[in-house]
């Protein structure tokens, strides 16, 4: 497992746990074995499932899980997506850490899966944002490739993208872009670099700078999406953003876009409601 993930799981058990998990010390005895069953309450993509085991060995090396539904996998209101046998006070341990988890990841994997839908057929790629729970962008943008989307950069590190506000501060596109261009040569570092545009005009001055590999189109309406595309006309990747929603998205993939981002895939999501119960 990726240490990151680790670690986090660490600081979830840490905030749940505290100094011990009282109502299962003060009626179950230590060595009961017994078994739980985890099952969707709802229909739609699971997710997490690989976690939810993950962490249930991790509280309690010596329990099994037999896994039924795949990450990935369509899910109906009560299929059984996995049982568990082990020590009965570290299954209720691990009960509401592996659900909060893969209630979480399932909402994101369906959204994902639904905005898929809506531009299959379209050579379109959909992208996730930064936009997720602090200290659970791992754990989140995992759940996107589950459900079929593409991971934007993890974070400030992996790209440089040139925003509204930083073309402000920078003094202009073409300040902004080559001052990027001397800090990549003086760092010795080969992140690829995007560039927000607010309109027709702006385009027009990255193409006439250059120096980026991804131009984002921010809030345009159609027509100007069109207008943009073509006079870009693939010399560098597009990607469309604001303003997308399960209503829009396929008339902007239709105007021939790379990419599409949505912040909405993992900000503004529920949870697909999953439940454990013993299984006796």
């Amino acid at each position: 497992m990726d240490p990151e993930i680790v670690d986090i799981i660490n600081l979830a058990i840490k905030e749940d746990l505290g100094d011990g998990d009282h109502s299962s010390l003060a009626c179950i005895p230590p060595n009961n074995i017994g078994k739980a069953i985890l099952f969707a309450k709802e229909s739609g993509i699971i997710a997490g499932v690989e976690l939810g085991k993950y962490i249930f060995q991790y509280i309690d090396p010596k329990c099994t899980v037999e896994i039924v539904k795949k990450d990935g996998e369509k899910v109906e209101s009560g299929d059984l997506i996995l049982s568990v046998e082990g020590n009965e006070r570290f299954l209720l341990q691990s009960e509401r850490l592996v659900l909060n988890f893969m209630q979480r990841m399932s909402g994101i994997a369906s959204m994902v899966k639904q905005y898929n839908e809506a531009i299959k057929g379209l050579p379109t790629q959909l992208l996730d944002t930064r936009k997720t729970t602090p200290g659970l962008r791992k754990i989140e943008k995992w759940a996107v490739r589950i459900g079929g989307g593409m991971n934007h950069r993890m974070g400030l590190y992996d790209m440089i993208m040139l925003k509204e506000n930083h073309i402000a501060y920078a003094g202009g596109i073409a300040k902004a872009i080559q001052q990027t261009q001397a800090y990549l040569q003086e760092n010795n570092l080969t992140i690829p670099v995007e560039i927000e545009t607010q309109n027709i005009q702006e385009v027009r001055e990255v193409l006439e700078c250059g120096g980026v590999d991804r131009i984002m189109l921010d809030n345009y309406n159609i027509e100007d999406l069109k207008n943009a595309i073509s006079l870009i006309d693939k010399r560098y990747e597009t990607e469309a953003s604001g303003g997308v929603n399960l209503t829009t998205i396929r008339e902007i993939a239709k105007t021939g876009v790379d990419f599409i981002s949505v912040g909405a895939l993992t900000h503004s999501v529920k949870s697909l409601d999953i439940s454990m119960l013993v299984d006796r």
